[in-house]
C-alpha cells in the first residue's frame, strides 16, 4: 500500500493568493499516492478564501477545503495536523499559503521521509525581508535558552513529518498555541529524533497582506517563553 501523504496548508485571508498556491501544491499530490490528501484550512477568512476554497475542491478530488473559528496561524496548524492523523496520514508535509515556498523543491524531501522522523526546510535564499530574518535569529535564540539546543530555522514552513512521531510530539504542546512549528522543532531536537535540514529557497509573498507584523511576533515570541519552559519541562519529565 502506498504511502499516504498529507499536505497541511493553513489559510487566512488569502483571497489573492489560494488559487494559485492550489494550483501549485495539487500536482504534488496527485502523484504522490492515491490517497494523498492537499488540506487547506481557512482560519475564519473575513475574505472570500473559503469560497473559492469550495469552488477548487469541486474539481480536485484530492483537495480538502476545511474552516474553522480564528484562532490563528499555530492553533490552525495544531487543528491540521490533529486531522491529517486522524484520517490516517502516514507522512505529514506543511507549508504556508502566502506562495512563499516552491514545490519544485519538495522531492528531497519525501525521498528523506523514511531517513529522519522530521526533514525541515532551512531557508538559506531568503527574499522576505531583513525583518523577517531578525525574527527567525530571535526565535533561534529563544530556543536554545528554554530547550538548551540549537535548532537552524526552527519556523520554517517547509516541513516533513513521520505520523507516528508527529503523534507523539503533539501531546507537548498546549492547546492552540501560537508558535506550534517553533515548539514542534524543539521537541523533535530535545528527545533527540532525527531531526533533518534541507535548504530551500523562500520568495516574498506573493499577493496580499501579511496578518502579523514584527511587533506582534516580537510580542508573541516574549509571551510564548513561560509556555516553551513548561513544554521543555514536560519533555524532561517524560
Amino acid at each position: 500500500m502506498a504511502d499516504r501523504l498529507f499536505i497541511i496548508i493553513p489559510a487566512y485571508n488569502e483571497q489573492d493568493n489560494i488559487r494559485q498556491v492550489v494550483s501549485d501544491w495539487y500536482p504534488v499530490v496527485t502523484s504522490h499516492g492515491e490517497d494523498s490528501r492537499l488540506v487547506v484550512i481557512d482560519d475564519g477568512s473575513r475574505d472570500d478564501t473559503y469560497r473559492i476554497l469550495k469552488e477548487l475542491e469541486a474539481d480536485m478530488p484530492k483537495l480538502t477545503a476545511l474552516t474553522k473559528e480564528n484562532g490563528g496561524h499555530g492553533a490552525t496548524l495544531l487543528y491540521g495536523y490533529r486531522y491529517a492523523l486522524e484520517q490516517g496520514a502516514d507522512y505529514v508535509f506543511q507549508t504556508d499559503s502566502d506562495g512563499q515556498t516552491l514545490p519544485s523543491e519538495f522531492e528531497p524531501f519525501w525521498k528523506a521521509r523514511t531517513k529522519y522522523d522530521i526533514t525541515i526546510g532551512y531557508r538559506n535564499k531568503r527574499r522576505d525581508g531583513l525583518s523577517r530574518i531578525l525574527v527567525t535569529k530571535i526565535l533561534r535564540l529563544v530556543v536554545y535558552i528554554c530547550f538548551r539546543t540549537y535548532i537552524l530555522d526552527s519556523n520554517t514552513p517547509y516541513r516533513i513529518m513521520t505520523a507516528s512521531s508527529l503523534k507523539e510530539n503533539l501531546k507537548f504542546i498546549p492547546d492552540d498555541f501560537f508558535l506550534s512549528n517553533v515548539a514542534l522543532a524543539a521537541i523533535y531536537k530535545k528527545r533527540r529524533q532525527k531531526v533533518h535540514f534541507i535548504p530551500i529557497s523562500f520568495r516574498p509573498r506573493q499577493g496580499g497582506t501579511n496578518s502579523i507584523n514584527l511587533f506582534k511576533i516580537i510580542k508573541v515570541g516574549i509571551s510564548s517563553l513561560r509556555s516553551f519552559i513548561v513544554i521543555n519541562d514536560r519533555i524532561e519529565r517524560s
